[in-house]
């Protein structure tokens, strides 16, 4: 049965509590956070009354941490300036200057890059960024020097070098043209996507090299991005042209006079998504030696 005096001295756990400032601080506060929301949507007084269905003067006077208002009207606020009730009323000491940096470089960005942004940021600040720099994938057409240079770098590294393009011929028992030729593009992607899955899940660490239209397919694409450290290998058009012919493969030119443009056009087509990866590495006149020792700087880097 509990006996305590209501009338004891209680001082000790009044001390135990948090400070609390005064009420005129507070709305001050309050209304500090209001005017920098506002000025950070860029938003005049007189449209966010409007919105919020608020005197002019009525947000004036809080903006000026001489007003009260209700919790509703605040709330009303709130939507106007579209946040929620929690981040307008938090503290000033919990929104550092870093804080509102960023959150000014968000707003500022349009929806179709948003998406893109978090990506990288979680990529690159996620807890499982030193598993995905465990493999390397080097992207790009054709004649870059993904082989040459992936083969080396896999062999000087410890690791095994796999071709995507090999694997799926493994995993079907079919070559890619006979692919291409029965199930199409859309089904050779779904085939390629499944390779790639299986050998991410299988390797934890590895140098692989992938075909350059796999950019081409977004969901394939983000999981190579979310898994792999990318290099895009790229060269001048020409460059890569003369290099596939080198190998003995005269497909390119085969029945085609204008496969110098369509190279081209598919390298500028293709050329902000190839600029997503961690880094380029571009092949263009130099040795396999000059390359080779650039792609390995970044890797240790």
């Amino acid at each position: 049965m509990n006996t305590k005096d209501p009338t004891a001295d209680n001082s000790k756990e009044t001390e135990a509590l948090p400070a609390v400032g005064s009420d005129a601080d507070f709305l001050q506060t309050l209304g500090k956070r209001v005017r920098e929301i506002r000025d950070r949507r860029g938003m005049t007084r007189k449209l966010v009354a409007r919105e919020a269905n608020v005197s002019e003067r009525h947000l004036a006077h809080l903006e000026g941490g001489e007003g009260n208002v209700s919790i509703v009207l605040l709330r009303h606020i709130a939507r106007a300036l579209d946040v929620s009730l929690v981040e307008l009323l938090a503290p000033e000491a919990e929104d550092t200057v870093e804080k509102r940096l960023i959150r000014r470089f968000l707003e500022r960005l349009p929806q179709n890059r948003l998406e893109e942004v978090v990506f990288r940021l979680m990529r690159d600040f996620g807890h499982e960024e030193a598993v995905r720099r465990k493999r390397i994938a080097l992207i790009g057409l054709r004649g870059a020097g993904k082989s040459t240079l992936g083969g080396r770098l896999a062999k000087e590294e410890g690791m095994p070098f796999i071709e995507l393009d090999r694997e799926i011929e493994k995993d079907t028992g079919m070559p890619a043209s006979e692919l291409f030729a029965l199930y199409g593009q859309s089904g050779y992607r779904r085939i390629e996507k499944r390779a790639l899955e299986r050998v991410i899940r299988d390797h934890d660490r590895a140098v692989i090299s992938v075909g350059g239209g796999v950019v081409a397919q977004p969901e394939t694409y983000e999981m190579l991005l979310s898994n792999c450290l990318t290099v895009w290998v790229k060269a001048q058009p020409e460059e890569h042209m003369a290099r596939v012919m080198a190998q003995g493969d005269l497909r390119p030119m085969a029945g085609n006079d204008e496969a110098m443009e369509d190279l081209k056009r598919i390298l500028e087509a293709r050329e902000s998504l190839y600029a997503r990866a961690d880094t380029m590495l571009d092949t263009s006149g130099e040795t396999v030696e000059e390359s080779f020792l650039k792609l390995r700087q970044f890797v240790a880097s």
